[in-house]
Parts: structure tokens; sequence; C-alpha cells
């Protein structure tokens, strides 16, 4: 099955070289020059991946990836000349998968639209297996989370952690440690502040009451641990 990428870049030149390099390597490209349409055509082609540049006419990139993930987990790659740690922070929170500034290698971007492909099908392929405690339930299979028999919807970044979480009950996880979970490409080494806001949204869609939290507690100092049904009765 051909990989579907949808580039929506308003250069015409940047975008053309994104395309060029997909497609010799194998991919199919679409292409948007502004947020608006790029919004539309992701509704109707409906690409495995999004290339989401941030500066667009009509509608930027952080309305459309929020718009995006109101909607779906596609994966998503931002695009942007801006560097600054507060633009990754933002990006990676609202759920972008990956954040790439320009100038950029053509060549390093495939690479990593090839290993967020990759870590994106390894978690829809994972074995059927669900995950529960007290009212929540993750369902592994079906990418599926509920509280109280209600469904929660979550973003990849969310879902990501939740489940390394959920998989090892009482086990402390280091802010490092998530992070290369959710970045294993060390794209984020510099921004460990991003995994504190990741838990604070996750937190607000499954606690009952986020600041007294049940499910993921926090160890002081060092990161995080899921509820220990044994230790945490």
């Amino acid at each position: 099955m051909v990989t579907t990428i949808l580039i929506i870049e308003d250069d015409a030149n940047t975008a053309g070289l994104i395309k060029l390099y997909c497609e010799r390597e194998g991919f199919k490209t679409l292409t948007a020059l502004d947020g608006a349409s790029g919004l539309q055509k992701t509704v109707k082609q409906n690409p495995d991946m999004v290339i989401l540049d941030l500066m667009l006419p009509k509608m930027d990139g952080w309305d459309v990836c929020r718009q995006l993930r109101q909607k779906s987990d596609i994966p998503i790659i931002m695009l942007t000349a801006r560097g600054d740690e507060i633009d990754r922070v933002s990006g990676l929170s609202l759920g972008a998968d990956d954040y790439v500034v320009k100038p950029f290698s053509p060549r390093e971007l495939v690479e990593r639209i090839k290993a967020v492909l990759r870590r994106t099908r390894r978690t829809q392929s994972s074995e059927k297996k669900v995950f529960s405690h007290l009212t929540l339930r993750l369902d592994l299979h079906h990418r599926r989370v509920s509280v109280d028999n209600r469904s929660v919807d979550l973003t990849p970044h969310e879902y990501c952690l939740l489940e390394t979480l959920m998989a090892t009950p009482g086990r402390i996880f280091t802010r490092d440690e998530l992070l290369a979970r959710l970045y294993p490409h060390g794209e984020a080494l510099v921004i460990d502040r991003v995994v504190d806001v990741h838990i604070g949204k996750l937190r607000q869609k499954i606690e009952a009451n986020p600041p007294d939290p049940q499910f993921i507690l926090t160890v002081r100092g060092i990161g995080y641990r899921f509820a220990d049904p044994e230790v945490d009765a």
C-alpha cells in the first residue's frame, strides 16, 4: 500500500523540494498552499501523514494542528523557520509528532518521516491487550481509552504516555525516559517541560480530580509512575 503525505506549505519551492524527496522514496504526495485548503484536503483525501508549515495564510499551522487533533491522530511533522524553545513546546504540546526547523536537510526530513511512520504503525499493529485500573481502561488493539465506560479522546503523545505508564504500574519513569518514548530520535533533548505539559493535559481528561490524581502519580524531583493497585489501594 502506497503511503500518502500531504504537504501544507505556502512556499512553492520548499513544497516542491519536499515533494521531490518524498516521491524518490516511493511516497505519494499531495500539496496545499494555505491552512484552510490543507485542512480540507486532510479530511477529503485522508493522507497517512501531514507535513505542516506553521506560518500559513488563511489559517496558520497552529490552528490546523489544533483542529486535526480534535478529530484524528494522523501523524504531523511541523515545519517552521522559528526554532525558539517556546514554539517547539507549543507545537509538541498541541500533538505534533515531530518538529523540524528551516533551513533543513531534505534527507533528514525524509528520515524523520520514516521514523514517525514506523512508530505509528508499530503501535497500530500491537497485539490485542487491555490495561485497566479502577474505572480507567485502555484497549491497545483498538487504541481506545475510557473512564467510567465513557470514551476519552487522547492525542498520540497523551496515548503514548498513558500506555507507557499503565504497562508497568508502580515503576517510576524519569522525565528523560518519557521524553525518549515520545521522541526516540532525540528531537526534544532540551525541552523536558513538554512531558509535564502532556501529563497535565492527560490528567485533565482521565482524572476525576486532576490536582489529586489517582492514576498518574508524581514522584517529586524524578518523574511519574502509574498507581500500583497493591501499593496504592
